[in-house]
């Protein structure tokens, strides 16, 4: 990939009008092959309890879970920018926040990712303020799971729709350096977009966001459930693994990923 990813770089794709690609991977040998394949960002995703440990959601991972993955992630690494989800009721208190992410960029995190509206602006603004990047997650935030109700697609009558641009805006001037919008219309995820200043990962979102971000077992056709927005990249490679998140990284930034079966409406 040449030189590392920095924040800076996505900064500056997103004023450029041009897409970046990120993936998760949670071991060495996957994060080595990501990292060199064309993959700005490499996300150590709370997803590993549901596709590595089993679990049948993402609440019983532990920050001794992440920060052990985000260390073997660093060791395999090659110049992508290392994002790292904080789990579940990880950051419920100022003090609880400021350790579990200081140990997780110890760990190798650059970024960390947490999930929420409004409410995590005062969180977003404690992390900004003493060096520590952050990416809030809104939409469909899976360690919400259980008030959610299941997996459905937020934001699509207009007072939800309203709330979520709002709360973005509030995210955005709280310090977030980067928004994630996962399971959310099109229309919806273009709208912040372009109000935004700061790149936009999308996932179940559209094409008009800034990146896209998929789960690895997703894009290699291995997982036990298979979400509307994601694409098999293994089906159609000649070259094994590595040639299918090179197609991945590839279809991002030339717009044909995702197409209009992966996103809603």
């Amino acid at each position: 990939m040449g030189k590392s990813v920095t924040l800076k770089t996505l900064i500056d794709r997103r004023r450029k009008g041009e897409k970046f690609a990120c993936l998760t991977a949670y071991d060495a040998l996957f994060a080595g092959l990501v990292s060199t394949a064309g993959v700005e960002v490499i996300l150590v995703g709370d997803s590993l309890g549901m596709v590595l440990q089993g679990h049948d959601s993402t609440l019983p991972v532990t920050m001794d879970d992440m920060v052990y993955h985000m260390a073997c992630v660093k060791r395999g690494n090659r110049g992508a920018l290392l994002m790292g989800d904080l789990p579940f009721m990880s950051y419920a208190s100022e003090t609880q926040t400021l350790e579990n992410a200081a140990a997780l960029m110890r760990a190798g995190a650059q970024m960390v990712k947490l999930e929420g509206g409004a409410w995590i602006a005062n969180t977003t603004r404690l992390l900004a303020q003493r060096g520590i990047p952050v990416c809030a997650h809104m939409g469909l935030t899976p360690q919400s799971i259980n008030r959610i109700g299941g997996y459905h697609v937020q934001g699509r009558d207009t007072d939800q729709a309203q709330l979520i641009i709002d709360e973005a805006r509030v995210l955005q001037d709280a310090g977030a350096s980067i928004l994630l919008l996962e399971c959310v219309p099109r229309a919806l995820a273009r709208t912040i977009t372009e109000a935004l200043e700061i790149p936009v990962i999308g996932i179940g979102a559209g094409p008009d966001t800034t990146g896209q971000v998929m789960v690895l077992h997703d894009l290699l056709g291995i997982s036990p459930i298979t979400p509307r927005f994601v694409k098999n990249f293994l089906a159609e490679s000649s070259d094994g693994i590595p040639g299918a998140i090179e197609a991945y990284a590839r279809a991002v930034k030339e717009g044909t990923f995702p197409a209009q079966q992966h996103w809603f409406e």
